[in-house]
């Protein structure tokens, strides 16, 4: 893979997770825009910089020593990413300060650096966010792809951080750079909430949320299937986005004992705090992480999944696959993972690969529910 070269660093960087003959680079050309324009400001290393959205850590990573930078964004693979590729670099894994987009933010920031993200909803509360967090005249430069820049991100810069002027394209990259000026306080309209009938659950859902406005059609047609009579089974949901799954399938088996885990930190809040409101004080475990890597093996009765299909902009089944073979290797033998998918993803002849016997429990002419038996 190329090296990252810009005037701050070069660096060898990986994506996260990690897979045999990458054929993606952790980074592009609007982190090479983004460095270079920083650069010819010629920061002083007493400069506070803020980095939103960092994909593996190539911008964060890049600046480290150089100014006093500090790194956040929802994904718990992304800030993984970046202390892996810090440490790769020659670094000290916690050379950069990281903040899990649940957590407040601690400015003042002199500059912030914004990858703009798929989810504007994500770069609204973030930049939200920053009020009180900078002085005006503070510049928030936001890069994409062009083709991945809607023009509402330029939308929300300017309605919550001030006018912006968009950069020429270099690399099929833009940047667009707002400078802050005083604006009245903004109200968040984070988190949304919405109500289901079966259960009769009330769900919240933060701004980083799969599907934030109301159950997503593949969930819908999970709901009514979910397994019964678990007993005292030890069960994951897995990419559990708000939590849903595993509040239904707990009010269903009172006794059952569940872990939550997505790679979204703003997902976990969602379903820590819809667990909470649905079942009390209920014992549970609600982790951010990359699936069940960090999972015990055979540690699992059931495991509950409505996979991925995309990581960022990138689309493809690799995290999917990835999840069914962390679900086979925490189960028992004989235990069992219930996924919904699309019909033309072709999950059956996937999980038979790795499951000694999978079986059809429900389809409609869109989704298919499958158990697969370890």
């Amino acid at each position: 893979m190329p090296l990252l070269e810009t005037p701050f660093a070069s660096l060898d960087l990986i994506r996260q997770p990690e897979q045999q003959n990458e054929p993606l680079q952790a980074f592009d050309a609007a982190d090479e825009y983004l460095l270079n324009h920083l650069a010819e400001q010629n920061p002083a290393a007493d400069t506070r910089v803020l980095v939103l959205n960092d994909s593996f850590g190539a911008l964060a990573a890049s600046l480290a020593g150089k100014v006093r930078v500090v790194s956040s964004g929802d994904s718990f693979l992304a800030l993984q990413g970046l202390e892996k590729n810090l440490v790769r670099n020659g670094l000290s894994f916690d050379a950069v300060p990281a903040v899990p987009a649940s957590e407040p933010l601690n400015g003042p920031f002199d500059c912030v650096l914004v990858r703009v993200p798929k989810t504007l909803a994500l770069l609204e509360e973030q930049l939200i966010r920053l009020q009180g967090q900078l002085q005006p005249g503070t510049q928030v430069i936001a890069a994409a792809m062009i083709k991945h820049l809607p023009r509402a991100a330029g939308d929300l810069l300017e309605r919550y951080i001030g006018p912006v002027q968009a950069s020429l394209a270099v690399k099929k990259a833009r940047l667009l750079i707002a400078t802050a000026q005083a604006k009245a306080p903004a109200s968040s309209p984070y988190p949304t909430r919405y109500r289901i009938d079966e259960p009769a659950i009330e769900l919240l859902n933060h701004a980083n949320v799969f599907c934030r406005e109301g159950l997503d059609i593949g969930t819908r047609a999970f709901l009514p299937h979910l397994p019964k009579s678990l007993g005292t089974a030890r069960v994951a949901d897995l990419g559990c986005g708000n939590g849903v799954l595993a509040i239904a399938s707990a009010l269903q088996n009172p006794e059952a004992n569940y872990t939550l885990v997505d790679e979204s930190y703003m997902a976990v809040q969602s379903a820590a705090e819809n667990w909470r409101a649905a079942l009390g004080e209920r014992e549970v475990i609600v982790r951010a992480g990359d699936g069940l890597a960090g999972q015990e093996a055979q540690s699992l009765d059931v495991v509950l999944c409505n996979p991925p299909f995309h990581q960022q902009q990138v689309v493809g089944d690799y995290l999917a696959w990835r999840m069914f073979q962390q679900a086979r290797e925490a189960l028992v033998v004989g235990g069992a993972l219930y996924i919904v998918g699309n019909r033309h993803l072709g999950y059956h002849s996937k999980l038979a690969r790795l499951f000694r016997g999978v079986e059809q429990v429900a389809a409609n002419p869109k989704f298919v529910i499958l158990k697969a038996r370890k």
